[in-house]
């Protein structure tokens, strides 16, 4: 026994000098650290996983083995790990710790964990948790010199970076042990309204600020008061703890207004205030796909007796105005929840004006930040489908369906999907060989039945997630249909073709013996990588082989025509 503790501990020592060694090579320690003042150091944690003859220390968890832990009988008891192991893993460690703690090498606060196979089962450990004062109060004093220069008097962009780091330290219980949730949500918005007017870098300040009210919801504020299994799709299943209630009964009397940014007014912010802040975050700029984790927070509060997340289930985040969220008239009633990404229309009169106010209803919207991935709930006498086979026959699909029989409205149409059409968005009641990004019914049908919209299709086309959209195959097949090849209708079609699955073919060969319509495809492919030549040229000519075989066969300007066809797809 003594022989295999004696290779356990110097399997696991010589494992963490290894790690130190490495990370004191580095030579970047420096740069990494001076390109912010809101970082102190690289490093805050480490990872021991004893497996013997294949231990690991990281910085990250790797997770490797853990779903065989209980298969994994150790040689050791609990009682030894904690008792004897552990201890002399945390002089080891704070040994290396006492000489670099001044280094950027290790933050503020560095935490040393352990994983261990015992004869009881698998045993996570913190082995240590070490403070470095002197960094600490370095670095509350750069935040709060941060905050003042940077966020409360300047009128300047933030940097990225900045945000990483800024939005995680306002939530650590070591640096701010005693939470003010309105001070902190009022630096959060700072930093938007800073960024207003840089679309790409508004929006990953806005990742860097959910990133972090996320982490604080799932790992400090939820345990309070539930029971957390993570489930086998990695998700957090959340079970009441028996007589949970929230701390404070205290609720704010927020939802009733917004000011003149669209931001929430209150009177009094609980620490649910940043649930329910973070539950808003990803239903208005996460992408789909993250939406229920933000509708599960909505819920987990309304289970805490939070009235105002029982109000935003029905009534929306209250981040729009009443007058904006809600329009009667005699032609319609609209109503919109971003919670749910819902937009509930009734057409009281069939008639162009009762969409045109929907249109315009949906279209303001979209421009103050409504979730693009939302749906139609429509109730009409009319039921009408674009003729396009394969799409949803959805409420959504049908409203634009409907709105698009009155020409006046195609200018409307336009300007909402040039507003709704994002890159990895969804409609929300649209799934599988079915999604279709937001604005796809406003630009099929206008691209079916007016040149003027080809412009418009190739916009579409530019954005389209080709890896989780098939559709745009089923308007390609109608767009050449309806529109033919001409030249007018081909770099709406070569830009349609970029986009187009491999299962697509298209029969235009016949139209393209016409040299004057295959010079003009020849130019608009010529504008192309290699590989992307080749892919669209595949729904029409198959493979380059069939290509190649028509251009041997074929004579004068054609052959040469066919034979540029093949060197722009790098053949």
């Amino acid at each position: 026994m003594s022989t295999l503790y004696d290779q356990a501990m110097e399997e696991m020592m010589t494992t963490i000098h290894e790690w130190f060694d490495e990370q004191e090579k580095r030579d970047d320690l420096e740069n990494v650290t001076k390109r912010t003042t809101l970082q102190v150091g690289i490093f805050n944690d480490i990872l021991l996983d004893y497996r013997p003859g294949r231990t690991t220390v990281d910085s990250v968890d790797l997770g490797l083995d853990d779903g065989l832990k209980s298969k994994q009988a150790g040689a050791f008891t609990e009682e030894q790990v904690r008792n004897e192991i552990g201890p002399k893993l945390v002089e080891v460690v704070q040994g290396r710790l006492d000489k670099l703690a001044n280094t950027p090498l290790i933050d503020y606060h560095f935490t040393f964990r352990g994983k261990f196979p015992t004869t009881e089962g698998k045993l996570q450990l913190t082995l240590l948790e070490y403070i470095n004062e002197e960094k600490k109060q370095q670095l509350l004093e750069r935040i709060h010199t941060y905050i003042d220069k940077k966020l409360e008097n300047s009128t300047y962009p933030t940097k990225p970076l900045e945000s990483f780091f800024l939005t995680s330290h306002l939530l650590d219980p070591k640096l701010f042990p005693e939470l003010d949730v309105a001070w902190t949500i009022r630096q959060y918005d700072r930093i938007q309204e800073l960024n207003q007017g840089r679309p790409d870098a508004l929006a990953e300040h806005r990742r860097e600020i959910t990133h972090a009210v996320t982490a604080w919801v799932e790992n400090q504020f939820l345990p309070q008061y539930y029971d957390v299994q993570s489930s086998a799709y990695r998700t957090n299943e959340y079970s009441l703890k028996p007589g949970a209630t929230l701390q404070s009964n205290i609720e704010t009397q927020t939802g009733q207004r917004s000011d003149e940014h669209g931001k929430q007014q209150t009177s009094e912010t609980q620490p649910i205030d940043l649930l329910l802040y973070a539950a808003v975050m990803i239903l208005r700029f996460e992408p789909s796909y993250s939406k229920p984790k933000g509708v599960t927070f909505l819920e987990l509060a309304k289970q805490l007796g939070s009235k105002r997340a029982a109000r935003m289930m029905t009534e929306g985040s209250g981040t729009y105005a009443k007058d904006d969220i809600h329009v009667k008239t005699e032609e319609v009633e609209c109503k919109a929840n971003d919670v749910f990404a819902l937009m509930t229309i009734h057409i009281r009169k069939e008639e162009p004006g009762a969409y045109q106010q929907a249109l315009t209803f949906i279209t303001h919207l979209m421009k103050q930040g409504f979730p693009k991935s939302y749906k139609i709930k429509l109730k009409s006498s009319i039921k009408q489908y674009l003729p396009i086979k394969g799409l949803a026959k959805s409420d959504t699909h049908r409203f634009f369906a409907n709105a698009l029989e009155y020409p006046e409205l195609h200018p409307l149409l336009e300007e909402y999907a040039r507003e709704a059409i994002q890159e990895f968005e969804f409609y929300e009641d649209t799934e599988g060989e079915k999604s279709c990004m937001p604005g796809s019914y406003a630009t099929f049908g206008l691209g079916l039945v007016d040149e003027r919209y080809f412009p418009l299709v190739e916009y579409y086309m530019g954005e389209v997630d080709d890896e989780h959209q098939l559709i745009q195959d089923k308007f390609i097949a109608a767009f050449v249909e309806k529109q033919g090849v001409t030249a007018q209708s081909i770099p709406a079609l070569v830009a349609s073709l970029r986009r187009s699955t491999d299962s697509l073919k298209l029969k235009i060969q016949l139209e393209l013996e016409n040299e004057e319509i295959l010079e003009l495809l020849v130019r608009q492919i010529q504008e192309l990588e290699h590989y992307e030549a080749e892919h669209v040229l595949y729904p029409i000519f198959g493979k380059v082989e069939k290509l190649t075989t028509l251009a041997r066969k074929a004579e004068g300007r054609r052959k040469e025509l066919l034979l540029e066809l093949l060197q722009a797809a790098g053949k």
